[in-house]
């Protein structure tokens, strides 16, 4: 299931790039799931699918990314709707798409942005609140810091304008 899944994936980029006039190759690495010590579904392996730039312009990687991300996160949330459909839970796949190494950059900054709000928190001993994430960024947070249990996130609002809540771990 693992090589049908990645090769799902890059065929069908490769496909909707060339729908959009962009030909390029799609590499393919699988992250095999963690596995968790509590009663939660297992998270399912996440495939990075990265557009080969080599042969892109500069403006198509510019507009593939998109401002802050934004075509590039479309993209991904497509793939996962996609590819997904009519998939049993134990064949669905999470697939993570990078270009020209910003998902890898943008991870670090919100590494960054994860470990600054949780020394705030602890600090302080208030909460933060963090503005501006995609969804997938702030569940990014969110993992980030679960393992630690000084500390608990949620996420406040509405779209567009969900934010991201850390705070002390409220004792049972």
């Amino acid at each position: 299931m693992t090589n049908s899944s990645m090769q799902r994936g890059q065929q069908w980029l490769k496909s909707l790039l060339e729908l959009t006039g962009v030909s390029a190759e799609i590499r393919g690495n699988i992250e095999l799931a963690q596995p968790h010590d509590d009663d939660d579904a297992p998270e399912p392996d996440n495939y990075w699918l990265t557009i080969d730039e080599t042969n892109l312009t500069p403006t198509q990687i510019k507009v593939l990314i998109g401002a802050d991300g934004s075509v590039l996160d479309a993209v991904q949330y497509l793939a996962n709707s996609v590819l997904n459909l009519n998939q049993t839970p134990e064949e669905q796949a999470s697939y993570t798409i990078e270009l020209n190494g910003y998902r890898v950059k943008r991870q670090a900054e919100i590494r960054a942005l994860a470990e600054a709000a949780a020394d705030e928190v602890r600090n302080f001993g208030r909460e933060v609140e963090i503005k501006s994430l995609s969804s997938a960024e702030r569940r990014q947070i969110h993992t980030f810091l679960k393992e630690f249990s000084d500390l608990e996130t949620f996420s406040r609002g509405k779209e567009p304008h969900r934010n991201l809540v850390v705070r002390p771990a409220m004792e049972l």
